[in-house]
């Protein structure tokens, strides 16, 4: 599995982080959107992951036509280090009872 970049916020009240693609310059950023508030940008790719009842968002940041995979792949990788082996990842903002 390849290798991305993570970097966290100093500041404790900001929880989101960004995974860094050293070879395409690619970021995508996380947000746990129980905990931030996430307003899509115009021009980004996003998805959603459900783990149980956590909800996190990912839209990228610079998007430039790079492959979906690409994306999928480093969210895949962001779950795994976070240990969340049974989430799902979705294209809209999944419905969660």
């Amino acid at each position: 599995m390849e290798n991305y970049l993570l970097s966290i916020a100093n500041n404790e009240t900001l929880k989101d982080s960004v995974i860094h693609d050293p070879n395409t310059k690619l970021k995508v950023t996380v947000y746990n959107s129980i905990k931030s508030k996430f307003k899509p940008s115009k021009g980004e790719v996003r998805f959603f992951v459900t783990a149980g009842k956590k909800i996190i968002a990912f839209e990228t940041k610079g998007y430039k036509k790079h492959a979906e995979l690409l994306i999928l792949h480093m969210i895949s990788w962001y779950c795994v280090y976070l240990g969340l082996l049974e989430a799902q990842i979705h294209a809209n903002w999944p419905m969660v009872s």
